[in-house]
């Protein structure tokens, strides 16, 4: 039996955190009915009060106003570093090679995918067991081919495991072949180093509603130098790379959020104390989130014998929401590539959980989670026992030992219509 909670528990800040009070009132304090590119007195109050959030969220972010290209989030932004750079790479010399992280969001592996249109051959970066990318399979690759790649996309932190990826070293290698490095940073905002300028970056995105904005708001950071080819037609907004009316009010609340101090990194960490007690001595649960070179705030762990879904549909029965993954994927059946690149079989990756809290989490939130997970285990695996298993299981897609080899990545299974924003 388990006990439900008294009202609902939200741990899902990974998936998107609730709105925040200063995204709120600046929304509101922002609200002109003119189109920032309207010359009448609405319109060019419209234009300041977008104008003036570039600028903090520039200024939040390390770059200069003029490398903020302003974007419907986070999905948005990978399409255009991921396929524009790409495209616009391919201009004064062939570059086919687009080397992306095996643990990507489905926004960089569709749109690599997608770029294969544009003549792309998608390289996967392979991961150890705690889905670090593997630096010497980047270096060989740059030595060997380097003058034949177009770019390198590789996220701060991943958004199921939280794992935390090399980017600077891969910068580094990078720049000695003049390869630019886009990083998908929708994770790290708030709780990691994300400064554009001292990053080496050629481009980054970012997503508001990950931080307590609004959704269908974020940005790419692209530098004064980096080339980007417009994903969509239009009227030429936005550096002539992202067309569509500018949305200031948005805007104005995606810089409220970043100029607002959240909690510690540190003290999210502590939230979770309880819930890392019980994986380290639950037979059942497996840590997936790495010991140290994590995102703070955040854990994932299998539980053997059960399905992931069964146990969010369980736990939310007794009032606590929690997710199997990347919530961009939801309905979408099948376990998680990130597992998977891990070296994890689908039996194992199938029974994946995520936990994240932020700036409403308490202590007692994740203590009531603490005592609601057995009972939902032990309900969960019954239901697992009786459950027919697939005829078909996949091979484990871990890394075998020695040399990494390189592998040309396989489209995602949705490319057409992928999923929701990053």
């Amino acid at each position: 039996m388990i006990a439900r909670v008294n009202g609902p528990i939200y741990l899902d800040y990974a998936a998107g955190a609730p709105l925040a009070p200063e995204a709120r009132a600046a929304w509101a304090e922002a609200d002109v009915p003119g189109n920032p590119h309207a010359p009448h007195r609405l319109g060019r109050r419209a234009r300041q009060v977008l104008e003036q959030a570039r600028e903090d969220i520039a200024a939040a972010l390390g770059a200069e106003s003029a490398e903020v290209i302003l974007t419907s989030g986070g999905t948005e932004a990978d399409a255009l570093a991921v396929r524009g750079i790409f495209e616009a790479r391919q201009k004064d010399a062939e570059r086919p090679c687009l080397l992306i992280g095996a643990t990507e969001h489905a926004a960089v592996r569709e749109n690599a995918s997608l770029a294969r249109a544009l003549g792309a051959r998608v390289l996967e970066i392979p991961v150890d067991s705690r889905g670090v990318v593997s630096l010497a399979f980047v270096a060989e690759h740059l030595d060997a081919r380097g003058a034949e790649t177009a770019l390198i996309s590789l996220m701060v932190a991943n958004n199921e495991t939280g794992a935390v990826q090399p980017v600077t070293v891969v910068v580094e290698l990078a720049a000695q072949a003049g390869v630019p490095v886009h990083s998908d940073w929708v994770q790290g905002v708030g709780k990691l180093p994300t400064d554009f300028r001292a990053s080496g970056l050629a481009a980054a995105s970012v997503s508001a509603h990950k931080l307590g904005g609004p959704v269908g708001i974020g940005a790419l950071l692209a530098g004064r130098g980096v080339g980007v080819v417009q994903v969509v037609g239009g009227g030429g907004q936005e550096r002539g790379v992202r067309s569509g009316t500018q949305d200031a009010r948005g805007a104005a609340a995606f810089a409220a959020v970043l100029r607002a101090d959240g909690p510690a990194p540190e003290a999210l960490d502590a939230l979770l104390a309880p819930l890392d007690a019980l994986i380290a001595e639950h037979p059942a649960l497996v840590a997936r989130t790495p010991k140290w070179g994590r995102l703070p705030g955040l854990r994932s762990f299998t539980v053997t014998g059960a399905r992931g879904e069964a146990l969010v549909y369980l736990l939310d029965r007794a009032g606590i929401a929690v997710s199997t993954g990347s919530a961009c994927a939801a309905g979408v059946a099948g376990p998680s590539h990130v597992l998977l690149a891990m070296g994890l079989d689908e039996a194992t990756a199938l029974g994946a959980l995520r936990v994240s809290v932020g700036a409403g989490s308490t202590l007692a939130d994740v203590e009531a989670l603490v005592e609601a997970l057995p009972g939902a285990v032990e309900r969960a695996q019954a239901a697992a026992a009786v459950t027919v298993a697939p005829r078909h299981a996949r091979p484990a897609a871990g890394i075998a030992p020695g040399r990494p080899q390189a592998r040309e990545a396989p489209p995602p299974r949705h490319v057409a219509g992928g999923p929701g924003a990053a």
